[in-house]
Formats: structure tokens, C-alpha cells, sequence
């Protein structure tokens, strides 16, 4: 089955996939975790993206093949018990799309989920799901034949919620970002020339990762060339919005793919090495790596959330058969 070309982000990931030497993983697989990992179980190989959903006392993940799942720990969780994961969405109109980035809208009781062209849907879009019976309350197309927001190739992979709802979905292809209502209504497209590296290969991963802070900017990321974005949306999106290069000391976050707030402060950038924490003073005009994480590398850290103040990895590979292992590592970090 091809893949679309969402494509470059598969095409890298197959990359070094090839590039692993296969007794290197054996070994890292058969070695004691040097940080607490929650292993589970689930029925695919690929997994894109974990949130922690500490009310439902869970981690929600994202299928690359489509469909969303729990991870449920228990108050007695007895240390090193592998978990089982449950599966709570299979949407069959979105069969052929995977579903990569999600966020937790905690106030209105959902989860945000990204919907993008993997296996052969031809569109990307972004779904709102009720976070206690799972019904879908909207799905809005964000690019293909007929569709006001926007033209060219596009590949949604993440998302984030503002405070009032609105949604915020990154096209890792075209590098820019769609706003969604919070009743799934499209709004605007969020571009700049800022997007787009002159050097023809960064573009092939562009925009990736994104979050919301609360003093209320976008901060997003672009995978290949590893820059670092301050979008300023208090006065608005799409008209004539503030976007900012985020001068990093210790930059740049090449590979970056998640990104997670620690604090209002302290930025968790997951990617390639596993995790990098990146701090900002001055309300994230400049920032610096202040420590970094490497953990099972051969599983690629694609996602980080935060649990009881630790920050958890995704990754998105498991291993074993029938049943797929995953890992969901807690990235400790040093300045070393």
C-alpha cells in the first residue's frame, strides 16, 4: 500500500528505521530502562502521539492506522505491570487516515484529534470527540477537492486548543496552520515567508509540533530546519497576526516533532535526540537548551505529555508479536 505523500515525514522515518541496526535493538530492547517507563500492550506497531488525561486517570493515544485509545493506570499500579490498551474511536468515515496529534480541550470535556492523508484518504482534517461517551461532536476537511481552507499539498499532524476553543492544526507539507472554531467551523490559514527555509530540503518536514501558552501565543515548530516559532493571537488570527523566530542558544531543534509546556517557562521538545528542555526569561522572544534526554532511540520519541509533574515520551514504534509492546518513557533530564 503507498503512502502519500505526507510522505516525507514517512519517507524519513523509513530512513532510519533502515539505518538501526537490528542487534543494536535487540540489545537496547533486552536493557534495563535507566528511567520509570509504562509499558503496554497494543495491537499495531505505530503509535504517533500519548497525552495524559490525568482526570480519567490515562494516557489517550493516537493509531497511526486510524482510530484513538486508553492507556488506563490504575491507583495501585504495581511497578513494571506491562498495561493494556482499550480502544475507544475507529471512525470509519476516516478509514485510510491516520490520526496523529491530539490535545485535551479539559474546560468543554473533549479531545482535538488530527486526521491526515497516510494510507490514502485524500484529505487531512481535524475531529472533536466528547471525552466521556466518545461521540463525535464535529469533523472539519482542511484540505482536498472542494475545500475553502487552503490549496496544494497538505499534511495535518498537530494540534492545539486555545482559551476559548478555537483550534490551531499545522501542515507539516505546506507549512502553515489552519484555525478551527470551536464549533469545528474553518476561520482562518496562518502562513508567512518565516515557514519556509530557503534551503529546498528543509521544507520537505516543515511545521510540526505546536502548543498553546497561557499568556496567550502559539509556540510551533519546524521539523527540518529546527527553528522555533512565537505566534501572538491575542489581537486575532489572520489579521495581520505577530509571528516571531524564537532565537534558541544551543539551536537549532533540528528534528523537533512534539512539543509539551512544562511551566510558562520551559519548553519539552521531542524529536531526535529523544527529548530537549528549552527555558525562556523574557515571555519566549529568545530561549536556550538548558538540558537535553536520550532514551530508546530506536523507537523514536515522537511526543511528549506531562504526568504528576514528569514528562512522558511516545514513541512511536513497539515491538513484539502478537501483541506490540510499547514504551512510554519518563525523559530525565541533564545539562551533561
Amino acid at each position: 500500500m503507498a503512502l502519500s505523500l505526507c510522505s516525507a515525514k514517512s519517507l524519513l522515518f523509513f530512513f532510519v528505521i533502515s539505518a538501526i541496526p537490528v542487534a543494536y535493538i535487540i540489545s537496547q530492547e533486552r536493557a534495563n530502562p535507566a528511567t520509570h517507563v509504562y509499558h503496554y500492550h497494543s495491537s499495531s506497531f505505530f503509535r504517533e502521539c500519548a497525552k495524559w488525561d490525568d482526570s480519567g486517570r490515562r494516557f489517550i493515544v493516537s493509531f497511526l492506522d486510524g482510530g484513538i485509545g486508553q492507556v488506563a493506570v490504575p491507583d495501585d499500579y504495581p511497578p513494571g505491570t506491562v498495561l493494556e490498551e482499550v480502544t475507544l474511536v475507529k471512525d470509519l468515515e476516516l478509514t485510510g487516515n491516520g490520526s496523529l496529534g491530539l490535545v485535551l480541550d479539559r474546560p468543554r470535556n473533549r479531545l482535538l484529534v488530527v486526521a491526515a492523508d497516510v494510507f490514502g484518504n485524500k484529505y487531512s482534517a481535524v475531529a472533536a470527540y466528547d471525552l466521556s461517551t466518545w461521540n463525535r461532536l464535529f469533523l472539519t476537511q482542511l484540505s482536498g477537492p472542494n475545500v475553502v481552507a487552503g490549496d496544494g499539498k497538505s499534511c495535518a499532524d498537530d494540534v492545539t486548543v486555545d482559551a476559548e476553543g478555537n483550534a490551531y492544526v499545522t501542515d507539516v507539507t505546506g507549512s502553515k496552520i489552519w484555525k478551527v472554531g470551536v464549533k469545528g467551523e474553518f476561520l482562518s490559514i496562518i502562513s508567512s515567508p518565516l515557514f519556509t527555509p530557503k534551503e529546498w530540503y528543509k521544507n520537505l518536514v516543515g511545521l510540526n509540533g505546536i502548543v498553546y501558552h497561557p499568556d496567550g501565543f502559539l509556540i510551533v515548530i519546524h521539523t527540518f530546519s529546527g527553528n522555533l516559532f512565537k505566534i501572538d493571537i491575542v489581537d486575532g488570527v489572520g489579521e495581520g497576526e505577530e509571528i516571531k523566530l524564537i532565537r534558541v542558544a544551543g539551536g537549532p531543534l533540528s528534528f523537533g516533532d512534539g512539543l509539551e509546556l512544562l511551566s510558562p517557562t520551559k519548553l519539552v521538545v521531542a524529536g531526535n535526540p529523544s527529548a530537549r528542555l528549552v527555558e525562556s526569561s523574557d515571555g519566549w522572544e529568545t530561549a536556550a537548551v538548558v538540558a537535553k534526554f536520550s532514551g530508546p532511540v530506536h523507537r523514536l520519541a515522537t511526543a511528549a505529555t506531562v504526568k504528576d509533574g514528569r514528562v512522558y515520551l511516545n514513541h512511536m514504534l513497539g515491538f513484539g508479536y502478537p501483541k506490540k509492546k510499547h514504551a512510554l518513557v519518563e525523559a530525565v533530564f541533564s545539562n551533561n
